[in-house]
């Protein structure tokens, strides 16, 4: 298998081709191997075998048509198609349910598609994001639905995406990798498999290792952006800046304050730390509150714009409210788990009306004037670049009244002839 690899002579399936799918697909494809990407959605596939991505990402559209021209890389939704092949590697989601418990069918559907279509000496890998555990209960599964032994007749392993939307291929390349294999030699190989395009480091460890560090990252970062959030809201009872105030506070070599808004979306920020407590005997509170705080930050978008009401008597029954920005992030159309929709949820009934502009996401309108024009209010839900170099002047022009709630720290100075209210901006 190592000279099979290295010689770019395995097969490869991958499972699942959404955002990190369809990008791993390319990355191995364009690297020499033959990959078919196995997606359940026929339209998806339809679409992936004529050179177009159903995802925005730099780059994707040129790099996926260079690896269907070769040949390397071709999609299906048959899953004879994916029979015997060499190596597996399973992309696919895992939500929470209502009440926050993982849903984990998608990937035991995925893995069970695997185990019937895998031969003694396959190598698995799951990239998805998973509770402590799962990887070594998924081998169990395996074992039991095709006799063979993990460890000894297929190789595991746990190898988490750590990529961001925006810098997917940059950062398939460059960053680190965690590689959590069931047995040493299954994270041997597997560092052989990525090292054909990773150039950064790749650590091994046991799977159980490589499934907490990855959901330990995004809560550190959930938790600090919490915390974060706490400092916004303290900054609204003190009439400063907290954007300045962390500027400051950042320049201590010591200090790294994360950044306040409307809300963390997202695939794996509002999910993970509920991952990582999924199994736990007990928790001590600290991360569920930062998820707690999190979740309310489109409630304080709304307090905010409610004040701004208040403050030139127009009911809010009679308002028409502009919400600029549905994708979680900045320049992307990746809307999962976007604070966007929550707040648009959270005001819908008390409103006349609620529009929406995206550049990269259908809204209620195509064009940002006609969803601006007779507004009584534009609140920045996404910190897209196109709404750094908004002209307000003359949006304001088309507008009924002259209402912007910053939930994205967008503007530095708010235009003149507005009323401005913004998250963590006290100052106003």
């Amino acid at each position: 298998m190592r000279e099979r690899i290295q010689n770019r002579n395995v097969e490869i399936a991958v499972i699942g081709l959404g955002y990190i799918g369809l990008p791993t697909a390319i990355m191995f494809a364009n690297s020499g191997f033959n990959v078919t990407g196995y997606e359940i959605r026929e339209e998806v596939v339809k679409k992936l075998n004529s050179g177009t991505a159903h995802i925005v990402e730099p780059e994707i559209n040129r790099l996926l048509q260079e690896a269907i021209k070769s040949g390397k890389l071709r999609a299906t939704s048959n899953p004879e198609d994916i029979k015997n092949k060499d190596v597996y590697i399973i992309c696919v989601q895992t939500p929470l349910r209502e009440d926050k418990t993982p849903n984990l069918e998608y990937l035991e559907s995925a893995v069970k598609t695997v185990a019937r279509a895998m031969k003694k000496g396959s190598m698995v890998i799951i990239e998805s994001t998973v509770p402590p555990l799962t990887t070594v209960r998924m081998a169990r599964l395996i074992e039991t639905l095709t006799g063979l032994k993990a460890g000894e007749d297929f190789y595991m392993v746990h190898a988490p995406e750590r990529v961001m939307p925006g810098r997917i291929f940059k950062e398939l390349v460059y960053n680190s990798r965690i590689l959590g294999g069931i047995t040493r030699e299954s994270a041997d190989l597997a560092e052989i498999l990525y090292r054909t395009f990773v150039k950064g480091q790749i650590f091994k460890t046991d799977p159980t290792t490589s499934e907490m560090v990855k959901l330990m990252e995004n809560t550190f970062r959930d938790v600090n952006i919490a915390l974060a959030n706490e400092f916004a809201f303290l900054a609204h009872q003190y009439g400063i800046n907290i954007f300045e105030a962390i500027e400051l506070a950042n320049t201590h070599p010591r200090v790294k304050i994360h950044i306040p808004g409307i809300g963390v979306g997202g695939h794996c920020l509002p999910k993970d730390p509920y991952l990582l407590l999924s199994s736990a005997k007990e928790d001590f509170g600290l991360i569920k509150k930062a998820r707690e705080i999190n979740e309310d930050m489109p409630l304080m978008a709304k307090d905010l714009l409610f004040e701004a009401f208040k403050t030139i008597n127009l009911p809010p029954e009679e308002a028409v409210v502009t919400v600029l920005g549905l994708a979680y992030k900045g320049n992307s159309d990746d809307t999962r788990n976007s604070p966007a929709y929550v707040f648009i949820e959270a005001i819908q009934d008390d409103v006349k009306e609620v529009r929406s502009y995206d550049p990269y996401v259908n809204g209620t309108h195509k064009t940002l004037e006609e969803a601006v024009k007779d507004s009584d209010a534009i609140v920045i839900a996404t910190d897209h670049s196109q709404f750094k170099k908004l002209n307000w002047e003359e949006l304001g022009k088309l507008m009924r009244n002259k209402i912007i709630v910053d939930g994205r720290h967008v503007i530095d100075e708010p235009p003149k002839g507005f009323i401005f209210k913004g998250i963590g901006r006290g100052e106003y």
